[in-house]
């Protein structure tokens, strides 16, 4: 088997060892003499695969007791809507714009109500975190929306917002147990799994108990009400069982590995790798102040939309896979997630030192 190093930003890698455990038990989990493709999400095996996920999930985060875990389908798009029809009672709710996908989620939200970006980075092209000293909350919002990591421009929050009590939305579908976590800071913390944790088809929605309540907009529908996955332990229609069990192994994978905090350290000596080659480069150049990198997400560029080109097009023959950056960036992307290998780091870089050698006088 010849496995190539992925840095696609989703679907993307996922632990080998994950994998290699998902296809000794494919053909049968455990001795329920079926695979877990074929359970009823209502079995007793399912739900030990379930529970224990959740299980493992609140040690992985500190989750606090009167915060729920939900395993949800319609993956960001939906929490796009699903959050205003939930959260927004007065119909308002404040937005920090720092890349395309807050853009998304607070264009989503304009459907249900009022919209005020209190903040963006628009103007530079989300190169950068804007500055929250003096932050100016609206009195009338009913949350704070951000999206923590923005997964095609490169950037992360580090120091989260004063949101003068209001409830904290985030979306960190591309950090998501990366580093250490305090939950306790926000109202809702969510992501969709394809980036970080798993295969594409579970959103994860972390929701203080308050927040879950039969007070949303009228016209929501019995789906997209958190009460009704809250009620029904994520269970209220047939989940997306085999890629919850995915999940799962991925849990158990970090607990083995020691945690965010191990975690963090690793993603920090691979993401280091990268940005001090690029600090030190004559040709590639990141595209996002310093202060506010991504660990998760590096995006970088030559100058030359065709040497860019030349550049994908030659890493790809080298095993260096999905390293076209988006096209709202240009350049290239190197999404770093927590199953990246150091070892694929350290060969991407030896590739971009090599490549810069012969295209440079």
């Amino acid at each position: 088997m010849s496995r190539v190093f992925n840095f696609s930003a989703g679907p993307a890698v996922l632990p080998e060892e994950v994998l290699r455990t998902a296809q000794a038990e494919m053909l049968e989990y455990g001795d329920s003499g079926m695979s877990v493709m074929e359970m009823s999400h209502r079995s007793k095996d399912f739900e030990e695969i379930l529970f224990t996920a959740e299980k493992d999930l609140r040690t992985l985060m500190n989750i606090p007791e009167n915060y729920r875990v939900l395993f949800l389908q319609g993956g960001g798009c939906t929490q796009f809507a699903m959050i205003p029809m939930n959260l927004m009672k007065h119909k308002s709710a404040d937005y920090i714009i720092t890349g395309q996908w807050s853009k998304k989620a607070a264009q989503e939200a304009k459907i249900f109500g009022n919209v005020n970006v209190i903040a963006s980075s628009e103007d530079r092209n989300f190169a950068y975190v804007p500055d929250f000293s003096g932050l100016k909350v609206s009195p009338e919002a009913d949350y704070v929306y951000i999206c923590q990591n923005e997964t095609v421009h490169g950037t992360t929050i580090r120091t989260l917002p004063d949101t003068h009590g209001k409830p904290l939305v985030a979306d960190v579908s591309s950090m998501f147990l990366s580093e250490p976590v305090d939950v306790s800071r926000y109202g809702v913390i969510w992501g969709g799994v394809q980036k970080n944790i798993g295969p594409a088809g579970v959103t994860i929605v972390i929701i203080c108990e308050d927040l879950i309540t039969d007070d949303v907009l009228p016209f929501t529908p019995t789906m997209l009400k958190y009460k009704t996955h809250s009620d029904n332990n994520s269970l209220y229609n047939t989940p997306p069982c085999y890629n919850i069990y995915i999940c799962g192994l991925v849990f158990k994978w970090l607990l083995k590995l020691g945690g965010t905090e191990a975690m963090h350290k690793i993603n920090m000596e691979k993401a280091n790798l990268l940005y001090d080659y690029l600090d030190g480069s004559k040709l590639f150049h990141g595209t996002v102040d310093k202060k506010d990198r991504s660990l998760m997400n590096v995006p970088f560029v030559t100058g030359s939309k065709e040497l860019d080109a030349e550049f994908v097009k030659e890493a790809e023959k080298a095993g260096l896979r999905n390293i076209k950056g988006h096209r709202s960036v240009g350049g290239m992307r190197a999404s770093l997630y927590n199953a990246m290998p150091i070892e694929g780091v350290k060969a991407l870089v030896k590739f971009m030192a090599g490549f810069e050698e012969t295209h440079t006088c």
